[in-house]
């Protein structure tokens, strides 16, 4: 099952509960996950260098994770 049918599915069940003790468990847990989000925000300089880095990968300019690593080991063992 999906993240959004999941989501959808919570929902549906939510609305049709009146058990308050099983809707103050749910926004217990659901407080849980969210509290310790933060959010970060990027500089200019930041958010240029990803749309760079998304750019470059639309064209394929990128390595696989095993071209990443061969050349960080080729360059350690220089």
């Amino acid at each position: 099952m999906s993240t959004v049918e999941l989501r959808k599915r919570l929902i549906d069940k939510i609305q049709r509960t009146d058990n308050a003790v099983l809707l103050e468990e749910a926004s217990r847990l659901l407080d849980l996950e969210t509290e310790n989000i933060e959010t970060y925000n990027l500089s200019d300089e930041q958010r240029k260098a990803v749309h760079e880095g998304r750019r470059q990968i639309g064209e394929g300019k990128h390595l696989t994770d095993e071209q990443a690593n061969k050349e960080t080991d080729e360059w350690l063992n220089k």
